[in-house]
């Protein structure tokens, strides 16, 4: 069922006003399309799982494929960089109905991707901290995990700046990819200590839709999901991308009830198992969380398991450590990170940082 004209010109006044912090291009181009009847109506005619996220994900993969086309000029991901200008919307207005067949067909086949690499960055702290109370090696399987990148996590070189000018300093030194992250402390808390290295002896992903990064068009749709006036994000994606192709993971079509079993089959069972998720509870159905977190608690009682989350508290960490509620994403739009691992009668459970959409920057909490 499509969401009518009037319902796509309200999300994409919306977009634009979430977008006002991160990416002048699209909160321009989506405040304007609010008002434009044709523009705002391939919105509209798309079925109601289609987003405006998911309308400028698809005009950044048709100017993609047509990369000499003026518009070009105005995405700084394919080199462009004229700043939004008097001729922008104009520009793109031309091109997307021009390419309005093509982008129905997509908006109407296509789901949103992310694999955002630097989110690594933030889960690498609270899944070093589950290795050390392992003993060392681990299995990783990430639920929700698009093309894979995050689980190559233990291969990126990672640097911290720290508030007052320190840095902590992690992984590999000569490392395909490198990833910065601001780190600052909560009020009574201490730089975590991180390893110089995280052993992950296995690894396994699960999605309902995997992405095969070998794939040029496969990873252009993952790049195109990326806002276009974010180029760094586009560089990093693209080589995590290219270091993950000389060992690609194995990722399992499923979703995170029906092909949790089959995933952790593929890992050794001597192995302790580390889950992660980011920023996919937020996507399961409240009674499937629920199946998931039954299945993790019983898993745990077979072989060591931590569940390393980064996301709203509310999707999260609150189903095993209650009563936070000074942590909920309303609240301040952050996500959090916790580690938890089943114990008698319920989960050992601790939040451990606020976490920002992209991974640039996290606050460490108090113990």
């Amino acid at each position: 069922m499509a969401i009518g004209l009037t319902g796509a010109k309200r999300q994409l006044a919306e977009f634009a006003g979430g977008a006002a912090d991160e990416s002048p291009l699209y909160e321009y181009l989506a405040s304007r399309a609010a008002e434009d009847d044709e523009v705002a109506g391939l919105l509209a005619a798309a079925p109601d799982s289609a987003s405006p996220a998911l309308l400028f994900a698809v005009a950044h993969r048709l100017i993609q494929a047509d990369p000499i086309h003026p518009l070009s000029r105005y995405y700084p991901s394919l080199g462009g960089f004229d700043g939004v200008d008097d001729g922008t919307w104009a520009v793109f207005r031309e091109f997307l109905l021009a390419n309005a067949d093509a982008a129905a067909e997509m908006l109407a086949s296509r789901s949103l991707a992310n694999n955002e690499v630097r989110r690594a960055a933030c889960a690498f702290p609270a899944v070093a901290m589950a290795a050390k109370q392992a003993g060392g090696k681990i299995a990783l399987l990430e639920v929700g995990t698009a093309g894979g990148l995050l689980l190559g996590m233990d291969k990126f070189a990672y640097r911290y700046q720290c508030d007052g000018g320190e840095q902590l300093v992690a992984g590999p030194a000569k490392a395909a990819v490198g990833l910065h992250c601001a780190l600052d402390l909560a009020p009574g808390a201490t730089l975590p200590k991180l390893p110089k290295k995280l052993t992950v002896a296995a690894r396994a992903g699960l999605d309902p839709q995997p992405l095969d990064l070998s794939d040029e068009d496969e990873l252009a749709w993952l790049e195109a999901c990326v806002w276009a006036d974010q180029p760094d994000r586009v560089r990093l994606l693209r080589a995590a991308a290219l270091a993950q192709r000389k060992s690609p993971p194995e990722i399992i079509a499923g979703d995170a009830v029906g092909g949790f079993d089959e995933a952790v089959s593929r890992l050794p069972a001597e192995l302790p198992l580390v889950v992660l998720t980011s920023r996919t509870m937020g996507h399961v159905p409240d009674d499937d969380r629920g199946e998931f977190l039954s299945k993790l608690a019983a898993l745990g009682e077979t072989r060591p398991l931590w569940w390393v989350m980064d996301e709203t508290y509310e999707h999260g960490l609150s189903a095993v450590l209650p009563g936070r509620d000074e942590l909920a994403f309303a609240a301040d739009g952050l996500t959090t990170l916790g580690l938890a691992r089943p114990a008698a009668g319920g989960w050992d459970a601790v939040a451990l940082a606020r976490t920002t959409r992209y991974g640039a920057r996290m606050t460490w909490l108090a113990a």
